[in-house]
């Protein structure tokens, strides 16, 4: 058997069928609005997510780095969760891009007395916090799932504040299954919202970006400004496609595979879960200081064959995804157990 690669849901490989339709796509220039594949799919995704408009962009990051730009202006305050992905796994592009800064919350899953407390006016001494970001799921935090309620709350507290929301959904997908709530619903009142087609789905690249028509105007200047116009993305696009109509259907089985391996590594002496039970597709473990770092964890493992992320010294996240099955699953348990035994 190869090797078990749980970095990331998006170390996946295209499949036949996706191959075929990139290679049989009809394409235009996209920076002119021209590419049918991609109008389709921004169509397709505007509907789903219950928005006027989308917005097709290479990645996760440039997506969320221009829903922030054109709902903030320099100087202005983000709250975000802690260890959001804005703030921590972009390279650090928020403040430069946007000139602006964060303003974290109490956890990952936060309230609206939260945005209330944490909210500064347009006063001189405070940079303003003109912006709400919430991550769904929260990555983190091992894949958590907001609640409708939860995200309702939050969202009536930045409107009684007259505050900007963004929903970073790279992982929506994910959370509408384990809620039980369509995408639509949990998008319901955001202002903007990035999707992602390469994470779970398993196409090979891009993100979404949705609002209404005025916001994605301006979102298409500003894709333009920080070079993420593609021309003949339609290509691309048709894998995004196919990955919206098919990858979700199988999303269910990352779940059970990633519950599976909780339960596996809740057996193993050293590890122990970060989180009670798994929300989705992802689980966050921590390691025995008298065991292992998680990075010297981490080299044992990779010798043997699996891969993983560590997140903190003591800490390293397993998720699951369509290249990884029941039997692969498996094998990484066994990987970690013999490692910790070592």
């Amino acid at each position: 058997m190869p090797g078990v690669d749980l970095r990331s849901d998006t170390v996946t490989k295209p499949s036949d069928a996706m191959r075929k339709a990139m290679a049989n796509a009809e394409v235009g220039d996209d920076v002119y609005g021209e590419d049918p594949t991609v109008n389709r799919l921004q169509d397709q995704v505007a509907e789903l997510l219950g928005k006027e408009a989308a917005l097709f962009v290479p990645s996760g990051s440039m997506a969320d780095q221009i829903a922030v730009n054109i709902l903030t202006r320099p100087g202005d305050a983000v709250m975000c969760a802690p260890d959001a992905h804005i703030a921590f796994h972009e390279a650090g592009a928020t403040p430069m891009l946007s000139g602006v800064q964060f303003s974290f919350m109490p956890g990952g899953i936060f309230s609206g007395d939260d945005v209330r407390g944490a909210y500064h006016p347009n006063d001189h001494h405070y940079p303003p916090t003109s912006l709400v970001e919430v991550e769904n799921t929260y990555n983190m935090g091992g894949g958590l799932v907001w609640s409708l309620a939860a995200l309702q709350d939050v969202l009536a507290a930045a409107k009684e504040l007259g505050m900007h929301t963004m929903l970073d959904g790279a992982r929506l997908w994910n959370a509408a299954l384990a809620s039980g709530e369509s995408e639509a619903r949990l998008c319901n009142g955001f202002d903007a919202v990035t999707v992602c087609l390469s994470k779970g789905l398993g196409a090979p690249v891009g993100s979404i970006i949705a609002g209404d028509k005025a916001l994605m105007h301006r979102a298409h200047r500003v894709r333009k400004m920080i070079g993420g116009g593609m021309r003949q993305a339609g290509i691309l696009a048709a894998a995004g496609l196919l990955a919206i109509d098919e990858g979700r259907k199988r999303l269910a089985q990352d779940h059970e595979n990633a519950t599976f391996l909780a339960e596996g590594l809740g057996k193993i002496d050293g590890l122990r879960l970060c989180t009670e039970g798994v929300a989705s597709n992802i689980v966050i473990v921590e390691v025995d200081a008298k065991l292992a770092s998680a990075a010297q964890l981490q080299e044992r493992c990779a010798k043997k064959g699996l891969l993983f992320f560590p997140t903190r010294p003591d800490r390293f996240r397993l998720v699951t995804h369509l290249n990884v099955d029941r039997a692969g699953c498996q094998k990484a348990l066994d990987i970690l157990r013999e490692a910790c035994g070592a």
